[in-house]
C-alpha cells in the first residue's frame, strides 16, 4: 500500500518518517513528496583512465573509481552546473531522509524534466527501509541540449510503500551496507571497507 498525501503528513508529524528540512505542505502531492537538488556534485574525469574494468578485484575497481572522479564540489544559483548531452554527474538531494524499518521509498524523476532528456536516477530508485541520509542522484542528460542545473530546483518525487511488516535487516543495521548515514555526494563503492 502506498501512502497518500494525508498519510505522508501523519507519518511526518509522528516522526515515523523524518525528512530534513521539514517539507512544506505544497511539496506533498497525491502520493509523492517533491525533493530538491542539493548544492553538491561530482563528475567523472574521462582523461584519467580510459575504462573501469568491472571484472577486476573490488579494491582495484574502487581505486579506479576514486581516481576517475572529482572531489565533491559546490555549485550555486550564481554559478550553476551545465550538464552536457551524453554526460553523467552525481548530485545529492537537499533533503536528508530517514525511513523506518517498515517503509520503502521509491524515487521517480519529474516528467517535465524527463521531456527535456534529464534522467535523475539511472537505475537505483529504491530507498531501503532503515535508510538514513541524502539520496545520491545519478543525473544523465539524454537530450540534445545543455541543461543548466542550480540548487533548490524540484528534481524528483519520492513515494512511500508500507510493507506487510518490519524488515528483519533494515539498511542502517546491515554490516555490509556501503552508504550508511550518507551525507552529500558519495561515489560508487563496490567494496565495503
Amino acid at each position: 500500500m502506498r501512502l497518500c498525501d494525508k498519510d505522508i503528513k501523519i507519518w511526518l508529524n509522528k516522526k515515523k518518517l523524518i525528512i530534513t528540512p521539514y517539507p512544506k505542505n505544497e511539496v506533498i502531492n497525491g502520493v509523492t513528496l517533491d525533493l530538491h537538488l542539493g548544492n553538491k556534485f561530482r563528475i567523472f574525469y574521462d582523461h584519467i583512465i580510459s575504462c573501469i574494468d568491472l571484472t577486476n578485484s573490488q579494491k582495484k575497481i574502487d581505486l579506479d573509481l576514486k581516481n576517475s572522479m572529482s572531489e565533491e564540489e559546490i555549485f550555486s544559483k550564481e554559478k550553476p552546473f551545465f550538464l552536457k548531452p551524453g554526460s553523467l554527474a552525481l548530485f545529492s538531494t537537499l533533503e536528508s531522509i530517514t525511513l523506518p524499518d517498515n517503509l520503502v521509498g521509491w524515487l521517480d524523476g519529474r516528467s517535465s524534466l524527463a521531456r527535456l532528456g534529464l534522467m535523475i536516477h539511472v537505475t537505483s530508485h529504491r530507498i531501503d527501509p532503515g535508510w538514513n541520509g541524502n539520496i545520491v542522484l545519478e543525473i544523465f542528460n539524454a537530450g540534445s541540449l545543455v541543461l543548466v542545473l542550480s540548487p533548490g530546483i524540484k528534481i524528483a518525487a519520492l513515494s512511500f510503500e508500507l510493507l506487510s511488516q518490519s524488515v528483519r535487516h533494515p539498511y542502517n543495521s546491515r554490516y555490509e551496507a556501503k552508504y550508511k548515514i550518507q551525507k552529500g555526494v558519495v561515489p560508487s563503492r563496490i567494496y565495503k571497507e
